[in-house]
């Protein structure tokens, strides 16, 4: 029964139309990144890789493709036309098919223990591949019936509403966390500038003696600039690289979270349709064994729904409170020393730093040692 559903999965093609007719789906990029996303939890077989071949790439109508299992002397092949998978030995022409449940044909030579291993090592890779794609055939069609209104989804709208507003929060400190980059950038173009033009007046100063004080006024006063700058910088720095990591550390773990629990939400209402289909069916002694799997089946992703569920309310909880601590620290910073900077307050705007214990390397300075950073 597996076997008939896995190669449905692989090869069927849902026409979506409106008369009968055959039509096609309309495009939807958030339909493909969904589809992506129930993808992405395949199966870990990391050391097999398959090729296209094409079709008519061997007489009898299969398609052979590259492997790398860890045991050698086996090939890989497909039937596409009666949508089977095949393993047979090297240089045999007769197949056994692993998509049947039949096993693969030997050569005359007999086989040892290591054989066999490689035998069960094969049937261990199927049945992830087999059970990954039953479950990805399921989310799949239930995704697709929600996005074309056929069939219905478990929602929390209360963790649905906060989910979205974390979304919405994180685009808007990315675009602050942009800004912030882009003044940090401005300002040190400006103390460049500043370093530059305080060096030529120093310069002009000495060999001008009719404006020999003139420009010394000016220099001196470039040359403080450059300092309240520096220390402008160092604060508008610390800034950036505190909302950096709310935004890339923390709101982008608790993202994760929401993903996954995104995910098994889907597979919780894939499969409670499942158990509701089977429900509705003729009982009988084989459907009550159908019926007892899929309750189990049903259950177990059930739990892991509620479990991820709580996980993702407990972070969006902490992560709220975390935010309030750290934006009102370092708005607070980032108001008095630019403040203070323009208001040409040298003595504020060093408090500024101390108070937040902002400690400046001069240029070309070494990174302290750990027992300087305690």
């Amino acid at each position: 029964m597996t076997d008939g559903i896995l190669g449905k999965a692989a090869t069927m093609e849902i026409p979506i139309h409106g008369n009968g007719e055959a039509g096609q789906l309309p495009e939807d990029d958030g339909l493909e990144q969904d589809l992506q996303q129930v993808m992405v939890s395949g199966p870990n077989l990391n050391e097999t890789s398959i090729v296209s071949g094409g079709y008519g790439g061997s007489g009898d109508g299969l398609i052979p493709t590259e492997k790398s299992f860890p045991y050698a002397g086996w090939e890989v092949w497909v039937e596409p036309q009666k949508c089977l998978v095949y393993l047979r030995e090297a240089g045999v022409r007769e197949l056994g098919s692993l998509g049947s449940g039949r096993h693969p044909s030997h050569s005359t030579t007999p086989a040892g223990p290591g054989d066999e291993v490689a035998r069960g090592i094969a049937g261990e890779k199927f049945d992830i591949v087999k059970k990954w794609g039953i479950n990805t055939y399921k989310c799949t069609k239930q995704l697709l019936s929600e996005r074309f209104g056929r069939g219905s989804r478990t929602v929390d709208l209360e963790l649905e509403l906060q989910i979205e507003l974390l979304r919405e929060t994180k685009r808007k400190y990315e675009s602050v966390l942009q800004l912030g980059r882009a003044l940090t950038a401005h300002l040190y173009s400006l103390l460049q500038t500043q370093h530059a033009l305080g060096d030529a007046f120093a310069d002009l100063s000495q060999k001008s003696p009719e404006l020999q004080e003139e420009f010394g006024y000016n220099a001196e006063t470039q040359k403080l600039l450059c300092k309240n700058g520096e220390t402008l910088l160092g604060a508008v720095n610390f800034f950036v690289s505190s909302i950096n990591t709310l935004v890339t550390k923390t709101m982008e773990d608790t993202l994760m979270t929401v993903k996954q629990y995104e995910a098994a939400r889907l597979e919780y209402d894939a499969y409670r349709t499942d158990l509701e289909e089977l429900s509705l069916g003729p009982r009988d002694a084989g459907t009550r064994g159908r019926l007892e799997s899929a309750q189990a089946t049903f259950q177990a992703h059930r739990d892991k729904y509620e479990k991820l569920r709580g996980d993702v309310a407990i972070k969006l909880k902490f992560l709220e409170e975390n935010k309030i601590k750290v934006m009102h620290k370092q708005l607070l910073l980032f108001h008095n020393a630019v403040s203070a900077y323009f208001a040409g307050n040298q003595k504020q705007l060093e408090q500024t730093l101390q108070q937040f214990n902002i400690k400046l390397r001069p240029p070309g300075a070494e990174k302290p040692s750990w027992l300087e950073e305690q």
